[in-house]
């Protein structure tokens, strides 16, 4: 065998079973169940089997049978009227995800949503989408903004995603991205936190920070609200100390 060769049968083998991996042809099955758990983690609430075969673009007995799946697992799950929504074995599943860094997060989301009365949450960068893995909901609030785990938008959009963005080097922005977008991430760059208002729930705004620790993918920290009796630059100032504070406790 040629130096060039592989060294032994292990090392042929290996190779031949990855590209087989690569060529194996994508479970379809799987990959709409997933979607059926990304389609619930961006509702805003509970849906009904129907609209989920909708957005699916699948007929409702195929939904019908991927839910009856995924409820057996315990990650979706439904209620009296039939309307379905994640299930509390998601939960404990997204925990595990990064779960130092979420845990040294949560004391901080806490004060946060305790001192400015809103709701505060830590989002990740999953390719081109800005993901929530922990929120916190303030506990006197009468009508706090919900924002939960497993929520995901295009990391172009929101002030969670442009403080994100202002981490990242832009020859690894997506594509397409405007000059307006651009000038914005910039200026959050130059300012320390990204702000936003109707651009992914109208109505809403949101104020970030970003959150870049050793050894992580980009993060941020941040809020969201109808009206907050705070400015801006006090949300972020508050955002900036737990930010700190986060990093700290991970050495960086």
């Amino acid at each position: 065998m040629s130096a060039k060769g592989p060294s032994n049968v292990t090392d042929v083998t290996s190779r031949v079973e990855a590209a087989g991996a690569k060529a194996a042809p994508a479970s379809q099955t799987l990959s709409r169940g997933i979607r059926i758990l990304e389609v619930l983690a961006d509702a805003r609430g509970p849906l009904s089997i129907d609209e989920i075969a909708r957005r699916l673009e699948v007929h409702r007995s195929v939904a019908y049978r991927l839910l009856r799946t995924l409820e057996d697992h315990g990650l979706v799950e439904r209620d009296a009227a039939g309307l379905v929504e994640l299930g509390a074995r998601m939960a404990a599943l997204a925990a595990g995800v990064a779960h130092d860094l979420q845990a040294e997060a949560l004391p901080e989301l806490t004060a946060v949503a305790g001192d400015l009365g809103v709701t505060c949450f830590l989002a990740v960068l999953d390719h081109d989408e800005c993901v929530t893995l922990s929120s916190v909901e303030p506990r006197h609030a009468v009508n706090p903004v919900a924002q939960r785990p497993g929520t995901r938008h295009p990391v172009t959009r929101g002030a969670p995603g442009k403080a994100i963005l202002s981490l990242v080097p832009k020859a690894s922005w997506p594509s397409g991205i405007s000059g307006d977008l651009a000038a914005e991430v910039t200026d959050a760059t130059t300012r320390g936190f990204a702000t936003s208002h109707d651009e992914v729930i109208p109505s809403l705004r949101a104020v970030a920070v970003p959150l870049a620790v050793r050894g992580r993918g980009p993060a941020a920290i941040a809020v969201v609200f109808v009206a907050s009796a705070h400015s801006d630059e006090e949300i972020a100032a508050r955002l900036r100390r737990s930010a700190a504070a986060i990093r700290d406790a991970l050495g960086g």
